[in-house]
């Protein structure tokens, strides 16, 4: 290495063994990745906006091992786990999450797919019928829902995340993936994935370690 580049790194607080990688992901509605607990990208558009289906390329620096942190949220008006609430389109929201990572040479770090493990930490409603309530309110009749809070380190490498359940993977078809997905080269390899049901999971948070 140069002495000039040799500098500009010790100056930088950068390890001398990073590398620079490139992400795409799509997200149906919001996503945040972080690599090792800290944030590296956030979905530019919120999720309280309507159809927010937009997919974000980055790039990130990290020294292996990393430990992928993807925390992805489907929009809901409220605990119920419904959207668009007292009106004609009154519905359970489904989610859906693809991503793929390459190294600075344009090889596959890694991709979405069933070697992840994703924890649900908002599910709702726990009972289906309470879409087609006229007055849905949270915790009430059918409209129960289950919460839980990100645990702590989830993100970083060390956490046992062994009883984690695996990703659920899913089909275009069953996702409809539109507005931002189609940009994307999506490489071989690469599914949308989720918790086990695209309408009750509401925020999933998802790992991978990459060695």
């Amino acid at each position: 290495m140069q002495r000039a580049a040799f500098l500009v790194l010790l100056i930088s607080g950068m390890p001398l063994s990073a590398e620079t990688f490139s992400a795409d992901v799509w997200a149906d509605n919001w996503f945040e990745m972080r690599i090792n607990g800290a944030q590296v990208a956030e979905d530019s558009v919120p999720i309280t906006t309507e159809r927010s289906f937009n997919a974000e390329s980055f790039e990130f620096e990290a020294e292996r091992p990393f430990v992928i942190g993807l925390v992805a949220k489907d929009f809901k008006a409220d605990d119920t786990g419904l959207e668009y609430i007292g009106t004609r389109r009154q519905q359970m929201g489904d989610g859906g999450l693809i991503a793929q990572v390459k190294d600075s040479a344009g090889a596959t770090v890694a991709v979405s797919n069933s070697a992840w493990q994703c924890l649900v930490i908002h599910t709702a409603p726990l009972d289906k019928s309470c879409e087609a309530e006229a007055n849905p309110v949270a915790g009430a009749g059918p409209c129960t829902f289950e919460v839980m809070d990100e645990p702590d380190g989830w993100d970083q490498v060390g956490f046992d995340a062994s009883h984690w359940p695996q990703a659920s993977t899913f089909s275009e078809r069953e996702v409809s993936p539109k507005d931002g997905y189609d940009r994307i080269d999506w490489v071989e390899g690469a599914e949308l994935i989720w918790g086990p049901d695209l309408e009750q999971s509401n925020t999933v948070l998802c790992r991978l370690a990459v060695r």
